[in-house]
């Protein structure tokens, strides 16, 4: 059985290397020593997460169990793995009691180094830098097989996992039983962001515009008089969304893939916030109450498959020009062909006009890269920005280690001069900034436990966001989305800072 130690290491060399070549060779060697049973643990780990999903347990839950690391390695990946289970399984009456005894005993065998790994893999706060596509680079290496190979199985395997552990044990004749199947969903493909509309154009040049709907992502696929449809995350979801099953069942096609959002409109056409769209697809669902409250409408942009042909690499063109010879113009995200800024300009106002977060921006030979962050697609956001008080930040790991990187942000509340608590990011900071801030809260230090260090709330930061969505975490009822560091404020004092009121009326705003 492979230690768990050998997995923390190689989590720490990757986290701690920003050469990509790096990461890949240091977790393709982690990878040739595992044994068959155990590719399903160590890919999810190296990836800061594990195969069980999130286990719903909490910094002081974790802190309050972590006691007295033990003094050598003893722990093997199994022997983890099947205590996540336990503790995914635990549930009702005395489950918090098992919980504490499994967690203690999992503790106690645990170095240090390992505690460490283990605490920020469960909270989800564990960041190595090994994304996807470096993930499939290593599983391509340690099984010696060219990486684009590897990519395509992924691709129509829905993952990673299911082709790492066909291929380290099989070889290239392993890769023969994926490919692009109906019923079996495939990862989609993302997109990176873009400065502005003149970046994306002067990148591109003519490309394909489409509205950038916040709704949920939807894969469909049909197969005569079977629909099936699936989440971003290729969870099967059909019994919740009604709607788009119809609008499949309404195309002439009889086989068909179709990549798109579901969201809910308002009797004017302008979205609903997305925590309203993913009410939808809750756990418990009253499907036909939701759908006459909250309808569901659906706009498809790609196509991945056509009766026999798979699509996924001709170029965006044609499979642009197909979808919409498919599908009736309701069913299809408003787009523009162009190559003029001023068009894209217009188009992206008129956008933002409707209601929606922005536009996409896409190659015209751009082929479909599943689970890709590619950079034939580009999206370009409005945000909000909003000038908050750091309340409390977290110790970073690999690369920032012993550095201060993860904030707690709050708005200042004009009713007890206090602050709320609005969420927390680490993205948007330089090297630079990470060691001024580290410094800097470390000189307003108040109090602290082993991960987090809370401060006097002194010091303001400027924090773009997206949007806000209503979340029982925190006190005020609501919480960021997508937020990261533009700068700090030294031009302001915390009482000079945004309010909770303000942050409210922002929230409301976006209902109307």
């Amino acid at each position: 059985m492979t230690p768990l130690a050998e997995v923390v290491r190689t989590s720490m060399l990757v986290a701690g290397d920003s050469s990509r070549l790096a990461k890949t060779r240091l977790i393709a060697d982690c990878l040739r020593r595992l044994e068959p049973d155990e590719v399903d643990i160590a890919i999810p780990y190296l990836s800061g997460e594990t195969r069980q999903g999130k286990l719903a347990l909490g910094y002081s839950t974790l802190r309050a169990c972590a006691g007295q690391p033990a003094s050598t390695p003893a722990l093997a990946l199994p022997q983890v793995d099947a205590v996540f289970t336990a503790l995914k399984a635990s549930k009702g009456k005395g489950s918090a009691a098992k919980r504490s005894r499994l967690l203690q005993d999992l503790f106690g065998k645990a170095t240090a180094e390992e505690q460490d790994f283990l605490v920020r893999l469960i909270v989800g706060e564990l960041r190595q830098g090994a994304l996807e596509g470096v993930m499939l680079d290593a599983v391509a290496a340690a099984a010696g097989l060219p990486a684009a190979d590897v990519r395509r199985a992924a691709t129509f395997a829905g993952g990673v996992v299911p082709v790492a552990r066909a291929v380290l044990y099989g070889g290239a004749a392993a890769l023969e039983q994926f490919s692009i199947r109906l019923m079996r969903p495939v990862l989609p493909m993302l997109a990176q962001p873009a400065e502005d509309v003149k970046a994306a154009m002067a990148q591109l040049g003519t490309a394909i515009l489409e509205w950038k709907l916040d709704g949920a992502r939807v894969q469909v696929h049909k197969a005569g008089e079977e629909i099936r449809v699936y989440t971003r995350s290729l969870n099967d979801v059909t019994a919740a969304v009604p709607e788009v099953v119809e609008a499949a069942r309404s195309l002439e096609a009889q086989a068909v893939i179709l990549d798109g959002e579901a969201i809910v409109l308002r009797g004017d056409g302008r979205p609903h916030p997305f925590q309203v769209t993913m009410r939808r697809f809750g756990r418990k669902l009253d499907v036909a109450a939701l759908r006459a409250q909250l309808p569901l409408s659906v706009f498809f942009f790609d196509c991945l498959l056509v009766e026999d042909e798979a699509l996924v690499d001709r170029p965006a063109r044609d499979r642009h020009e197909l979808l919409r010879k498919l599908l009736p113009e309701r069913l299809v995200t408003p787009s523009l062909v162009t190559g003029d800024i001023e068009g894209a300009e217009t188009f992206y106002g008129e956008a933002l006009a409707r209601g929606h977060e922005g536009i996409m921006a896409k190659a015209m030979d751009a082929p479909y890269e599943s689970g890709r962050r590619g950079s034939g697609w580009l999206k370009l956001k409005r945000a909000r920005t909003l000038d908050l008080v750091v309340l409390a930040a977290e110790w970073g790991s690999g690369r920032r280690r012993g550095r201060l990187s993860n904030l707690h942000l709050g708005a200042r509340d004009p009713a007890d001069g206090g602050f709320v608590m609005l969420g927390k990011t680490f993205k948007g900071l330089t090297d630079e900034m990470l060691e001024w801030q580290t410094q800097a809260l470390l000189e307003r230090e108040v109090e602290r436990d082993d991960w987090t260090v809370r401060v006097r709330p002194e010091l303001v930061v400027e924090i773009a966001f997206n949007d806000l969505q209503e979340s029982p975490q925190y006190p005020a009822g609501l919480a960021l989305r997508f937020a990261r560091v533009k700068g700090y404020r030294p031009d302001k004092r915390p009482e000079q800072a945004d309010t909770i009121d303000t942050v409210r009326r922002i929230y409301q705003e976006s209902l109307s």
